[in-house]
């Protein structure tokens, strides 16, 4: 292969979804990934790519917007040029409205979308009869409907992201290997940790996550958010529910009774899950930066080296537009990370 031009460490939806613009940018790229390919949270289930909601408008918001825009043409490539179906779908998400107040605020949120998602997207609210025993129960009988939610099949897409990147020319390397050229740290739970031994002060920290699998056919359903509770229908006749939020935790990748409350909570939620079987579980650590944005930028005090780090809950949805901003930096030198995201944010 020809001189590196990028190294790209780590095998996670950022790492791989960087690898992949810099290799259609034109850079000669190697990725390398120590153990297998979404060893993280990325190798997870559940695969939402849901929007904050439509109000008090700020420099995140924005960012995931715009990347949740992208992420249809994104996905796209990625699968014209892997051959491989990554399991996007822009399938939009229910959520319950369970009382007076909350209906007043959808209204409200609806209002607003109209103008923050430029008429890409709607938040709508809508009578739950209407989405039959799919329908997640709503004390008022209504419920939000937006048109911006998207899912992913974590795996499938890490999958399709590999073969698209060694069908551009692209380098994957599981195992030990040498960085060449520039170098783009994307190693999730395990970078936060390198990174706040370099710098001295604690930027991010994981935070563990269950998830299951049930076996039930709704592939063109909408995910639904009910009870702290993603439920995300897929084309293989399964739907992913998740997730919890551990901050404090024994074992990073074993399962226990809170993945089983969240089952709970999901078939309580929708008369579709009722008896649906439950077929897979899965736990691991996420990246969770100090700011809570994604953590991007250059390595402070390393020159030539980049961070795409601290996709937490949101990094398969953020992952088109890191990306671009990622291959900017890294290739141009053009810094349009927003403010928040930057690694020095997490100094202060």
């Amino acid at each position: 292969m020809a001189r590196i031009d990028v190294t790209v460490r780590g095998g996670g939806i950022f790492g791989l979804s960087c690898a992949w613009e810099l290799c259609r940018r034109g850079a000669n790229v190697r990725l390398i990934e120590t153990t297998r390919i979404g060893a993280g949270s990325s190798g997870g289930l559940v695969g939402a790519l849901a929007p904050h909601v439509p109000e008090k408008w700020n420099a995140l918001k924005t960012f995931q917007f715009e990347s949740l825009i992208l992420a249809e043409r994104f996905w796209l490539d990625v699968a014209q040029a892997s051959g491989r179906d990554p399991g996007y779908l822009r399938s939009g998400r229910l959520q319950p409205i369970l009382d007076e107040a909350g209906l007043e605020r959808a209204r409200a949120r609806a209002v607003e979308a109209e103008t923050l998602w430029q008429g890409k997207a709607r938040w709508s609210v809508v009578r739950a009869e209407g989405f039959g025993d799919w329908a997640p129960r709503s004390p008022t009988g209504w419920l939000i409907h937006d048109t911006l939610t998207a899912r992913l099949h974590p795996r499938r897409a890490a999958e399709a992201l590999v073969a698209a990147i060694e069908g551009a020319g692209g380098e994957i390397v599981i195992g030990a290997a040498e960085n060449e050229g520039k170098v783009l740290w994307a190693t999730g739970h395990w970078g936060l940790a390198d990174l706040s031994r370099d710098l001295g002060k604690t930027v991010g920290v994981p935070v563990k996550g269950q998830a299951a699998l049930l076996r039930l056919d709704r592939p063109e359903a909408p995910q639904y958010f009910a009870d702290s509770t993603h439920a995300v229908p897929h084309t293989d006749g399964t739907v992913a529910i998740g997730s919890t939020t551990e901050r404090e935790f024994d074992a990073a990748e074993t399962t226990d009774a809170q993945v089983d409350a969240v089952i709970a909570r999901a078939k309580s939620a929708c008369p579709a899950l009722a008896d649906a079987l439950v077929i897979d579980k899965w736990a691991g650590l996420r990246p969770r930066a100090r700011s809570r944005s994604p953590m991007l930028g250059q390595w402070p005090g390393r020159d030539g080296q980049f961070v795409a780090n601290g996709g937490f809950k949101t990094g398969f949805g953020m992952a088109p537009k890191v990306s671009q901003v990622m291959a900017d930096l890294v290739l141009e030198g053009r810094d349009d990370i927003p403010d928040g995201f930057r690694v020095e944010d997490n100094l202060k």
